[in-house]
């Protein structure tokens, strides 16, 4: 993103929160950064690939905070805990723009915008899981999708306050907090079967594909073929391709059957660009 770029999403950001995305005219947001209109249209097409490109920047953010912990000498639950916490810190600095988002219901208009966030919210779901399983260990990773989506509500309803008076909240103390009850949870949730299973959410994003489809995954499949045929020495590439293949085509896929398969290609440099987007398709990194 260029200096100028940067300048207008923060014009943007500060007008879209005091008048909101709908009353805000691209006008105003060119006099607010010092350009002309036409200038505008040289890095935006629209206030619709503005807003996407606030998000990403947000979501850019929110990473960055997280990787800050990622190498640092602390425990998985200490780890955890200052991870989430930096992203309700994020979400609060951004408060008066998130609050206009869920007023105005903006997001919705956007095709690229769903598809985003509905990438973002499987990235987002991934990391808690893995996060919930280096915490209580592998013998609760079967209940791990619960956990994780216990822990979202609860962080989701609290967040909610927090956007209305973040001065009477010690994030870091609710994350401490909530971490608590989530232990009495993960204690006792063994004693029966999970009621989310990987085989449930493949299905359910096989069957989101056709409402959000960032790329075609058999056609990127087809181009890993072409790529391994060229190869010498290929006979397991493509063994392990015909597996990824045939998962991939099940009515429910199983994303650690997806993910260890694409595994199997790291290193292959010809390859590489494949598997991030089938893995960015499917939610996790490789």
């Amino acid at each position: 993103m260029t200096e100028k770029e940067q300048v207008i999403l923060k014009s943007a950001i500060k007008l879209f929160a005091q008048k909101g995305f709908s009353s805000t005219s691209i006008q105003e947001i060119a006099t607010e950064s010092n350009i002309s209109k036409g200038a505008f249209y040289l890095h935006f097409k629209s206030k619709d690939e503005l807003l996407l490109a606030i998000l990403e920047y947000i979501f850019e953010t929110i990473e960055s905070s997280r990787l800050v912990f990622e190498n640092q000498d602390l425990s998985p639950r200490e780890k955890f805990i200052k991870q989430i916490s930096s992203f309700c810190k994020t979400l609060i600095g951004h408060k008066e723009f998130m609050i206009m988002l869920s007023k105005e219901q903006a997001i919705p208009r956007n095709e690229e915008i769903k598809k985003l966030l509905f990438k973002k919210r499987f990235e987002s779901h991934l990391l808690y899981r893995e996060g919930l399983i280096a915490i209580y260990g592998q013998e609760l990773e079967p209940f791990s999708i619960d956990l994780a989506l216990i822990l979202e509500g609860l962080f989701h309803s609290y967040v909610g306050l927090l956007m209305l008076e973040p001065a009477e909240f010690d994030i870091e103390e609710l994350s401490h907090f909530l971490m608590r009850r989530l232990d009495s949870i993960a204690k006792e949730i063994s004693c029966e079967a999970p009621f989310l299973t990987e085989e449930k959410i493949g299905k359910i994003i096989k069957n989101s594909k056709q409402y959000f489809q960032p790329a075609n995954v058999h056609n990127t499949v087809q181009n890993m073929r072409k790529e391994i045929n060229r190869m010498d020495n290929r006979e397991a590439l493509e063994i392990t391709l015909e597996v990824l293949e045939e998962e991939i085509n099940k009515q429910s896929p199983r994303l650690p059957v997806i993910k260890g398969m694409l595994s199997n290609f790291k290193g292959v440099s010809p390859l590489e660009k494949y598997i991030q987007e089938i893995g960015s398709f499917y939610g996790f990194e490789i």
